[in-house]
């Protein structure tokens, strides 16, 4: 497969070729925004690192350090969100975001096509070293709730190893 080209305008990551159409309709990396495939910061880095997307910034093909310095500065977490969809990319997880649901992550089941079915989790990455209150934690549940889906936590520790956490509600 060829590399898909896609540009950096502002904080988005747009592509218009075929490669990019076909990746999309294949593995659900990008959404369709009109005739153009837009990527997350995690999902264009992860297409970076595997070889499938180059970036370009005014004509200027970026390297992979140059990208990672950007997009930490758009994303102060994006470390802590990178490890989490990666992990579960590699898994076999369809991930895309949630902004829209008030989480960072929407996860489907294995083999679930996006668009077809629901996601089954809303995600929220969070570094072992972050702080969750009680509060915190209640409004995660609720944005789950509220949607129909099951809260996972993901728990990154410092050597960048990911535990989950799955929490539903239960009536006595």
């Amino acid at each position: 497969m060829a590399k898909i080209k896609a540009n950096l305008i502002g904080e988005k990551i747009l592509s218009n070729v075929k490669p990019a159409f076909d990746l999309f309709s294949s593995q659900r990396f990008g959404e369709q925004v009109g005739e153009k495939i837009q990527y997350s910061l995690v999902e264009a880095f992860y297409l970076i690192e595997e070889k499938k997307l180059e970036l370009y910034w005014k004509d200027k093909k970026l390297k992979e350090k140059e990208v990672l310095h950007i997009f930490e500065k758009i994303d102060k977490k994006l470390h802590v969100k990178y490890t989490v969809f990666c992990d579960l990319r590699k898994r076999g997880y369809i991930v895309k975001t949630a902004l829209k649901f008030g989480a960072e992550f929407r996860v489907y089941d294995k083999g679930k096509t996006v668009g077809d079915n629901h996601a089954r989790w809303i995600l929220f990455p969070v570094s072992e070293n972050s702080i969750m209150t009680w509060h915190d934690f209640s409004a995660k549940n609720r944005v789950a709730h509220s949607t129909n889906k099951t809260l996972l936590i993901a728990i990154v520790d410092e050597e960048s190893d990911v535990s989950y956490y799955e929490v539903k509600w239960t009536r006595p």
